[in-house]
């Protein structure tokens, strides 16, 4: 049995990753341990790994530092590549609004950060690890430490900052949120009610519509010429005519009486009643008879890239694609549009076609789970070289960077956003980017645990107890001041539970939010604004590093 005393007591590779892995497991079991409605979730891994350090093992921290920031990578790239596709869509409509308010939790939390530091004389290393671990942003401290490290800094009391004031980062946030809801009184059936009314006056909503043709210039008219008329605004699936369905194929003629059933966005509706016809939204309802509906996933990589009108499904079949969903977007299909790999697109047409439309465009679950790897490697590059791209800003002593958090993320959002370059897809599947997305976060927060566990308990007692005091304020006074501000401008109490968990980055408190009531307003909510939370966080912690140090 020497050997394995060998393995526990020796500080080598070996013993390295097996306590690493120990406090993943750990770390895990201990996430899903619920406390009044409240789940630690991954932050477990940090605290079992604080827990083994403790007891003096014997670490290689060379090696955890390259696991740390190699984690960290692997993490904000695969939120860069989730988010991508619906970061800048977030910037409409109600979007830009949610953005301020998410950048005001921000900048105040910055500016009290700032006012303790030269309040209280609590060093800038420890100062940005409270600042990091009061908003639980591992990424920004990953970024800050980045900058220590290369300007021959110690980051090990940034690292004991974070580790000290993460618990109330995570239950702070939620502790505001019952706060606001107990000064406005909030019923949480009334705000879901109250949600769910507002989707339907959605603008960019689809609608499945139905146009009666008062225009005689369409009269005589083949499909093909309707389609193109009305391309921007709707997508024609089938016609009504003489009390039945039948696809709207390009060469079908259009004639007095006939009805359009499709698909459009709100915002169209007036436009096709001036340009075709009286437009009216209809129930969702099955098609039957002839024709039938059905969805279909995007596995055939010959047909990605490519668009609608390239591909011709409506040209060489009696099928129309009606709708696109991409990373929880809802897309109306122009002849313009492209289609990617693992989006679903939903065919209406002829039953007995459906099979081969299928086919043609994929619908394979195992062609969509194999690995498509090198393009996440060539995107880490990319990223690596952007966050190591000097940025001068007036005022600071030497350039910020985006760091090995900013690039790969920012990076990633514009790939997700884009899909492809060339022939080249970024394409993730959503279980391979949960994967890679909670091995990096595991990874780089056991990493911290065990680096910073041994001098845990010490520096509580010499005076750490006041770090926390220092991040409850960092993590309740803005988010606190910008719920009560959201809720006098009349904002939903859910998507304000969603900004205050996004602006934070706080999973932890998405969970407990996701748990007051049954709607999307709060994930919604939270993807909005979290992306633009997360690169401001990142930039403004090694802007403290720099201004103070």
């Amino acid at each position: 049995m020497d050997f394995i005393y060998n393995l526990v007591t020796g500080q080598n590779t070996a013993a390295t990753v097996f306590y690493l892995c120990l406090a993943a497991f750990l770390g895990i079991l201990i996430g899903k341990v619920k406390l009044v409605s409240i789940k630690l979730g991954l932050a477990g891994v940090l605290f079992s790994g604080l827990f083994i350090s403790h007891f003096g093992v014997k670490l290689d921290f060379r090696i955890l530092s390259f696991i740390r920031d190699f984690g960290l990578i692997l993490y904000v790239y695969a939120i860069g590549l989730e988010v991508g596709p619906r970061f800048f869509s977030t910037f409409k409509s109600e979007g830009v609004k949610l953005n301020i308010l998410s950048i005001s939790v921000v900048v105040l939390g910055y500016g009290v950060t700032y006012l303790l530091h030269f309040a209280t004389g609590v060093s800038s290393s420890v100062m940005t690890g409270i600042m990091c671990g009061a908003v639980t942003n591992i990424p920004a401290l990953g970024a800050a430490q980045q900058l220590v490290i290369e300007h021959s800094a110690g980051s090990a009391s940034m690292d004991l900052g974070c580790a000290i004031t993460y618990p109330f980062g995570i239950i702070g946030v939620i502790f505001a949120m019952m706060v606001i809801k107990l000064v406005f009184r909030v019923k949480n059936d009334d705000e879901a009610v109250q949600y769910s009314e507002s989707l339907k006056s959605g603008e960019d909503k689809l609608e499945s519509v139905k146009v009666t043709i008062t225009n005689q210039n369409f009269f005589d008219k083949e499909i093909s010429y309707a389609k193109k008329m009305v391309d921007k605004q709707m997508v024609i699936s089938r016609i009504f005519r003489d009390g039945k369905f039948i696809v709207a194929t390009e060469s079908e003629i259009i004639r007095q009486g006939d009805v359009l059933y499709g698909v459009a966005t709100v915002n169209n509706i007036e436009e096709l009643d001036l340009k075709i016809g009286k437009t009216e939204i209809v129930e969702k309802r099955g098609i039957s008879g002839s024709l039938a509906m059905v969805n279909v996933v995007i596995t055939n990589r010959k047909i990605t890239g490519k668009t609608i009108q390239q591909i011709g499904i409506y040209r060489r079949y009696e099928a129309n694609i009606t709708r696109i969903f991409r990373a929880g977007l809802e897309i109306l299909p122009t002849l313009d549009t492209t289609i990617e790999l693992g989006d679903t697109v939903r065919v209406v047409g002829k039953t007995d076609l459906l099979a081969d439309v299928s086919k043609e465009l994929g619908n394979s679950m195992q062609e969509l789970a194999l690995p498509n790897t090198m393009p996440v490697f060539l995107g880490i590059i990319a990223g690596v070289i952007l966050g190591s791209f000097p940025i001068y800003i007036p005022g600071l002593p030497v350039p910020a960077k985006l760091g090995l958090a900013g690039g790969p993320l920012i990076i990633a959002i514009l790939l997700g956003h884009k899909g492809r370059i060339g022939k080249l897809d970024f394409f993730m599947s959503p279980g391979a980017n949960m994967m890679l997305r909670e091995l990096g976060i595991i990874l780089f927060l056991a990493c911290v645990g065990l680096m910073s566990g041994g001098k845990f308990v010490d520096t509580i007692y010499n005076g750490g107890y006041m770090w926390m005091l220092y991040g409850a304020a960092v993590t309740f006074i803005p988010v606190l001041i910008v719920g009560i501000v959201a809720r006098i401008m009349g904002l939903n109490y859910l998507k304000i539970c969603g900004i205050l968990a996004g602006s934070t980055t706080n999973p932890p408190a998405l969970e407990y939010a996701n748990s007051e009531a049954k709607v999307q307003a709060q994930s919604t909510a939270y993807v909005s604004v979290y992306p633009l939370a997360m690169i401001l966080r990142v930039f403004l912690a090694q802007i403290f590093v720099l201004t103070t140090f």
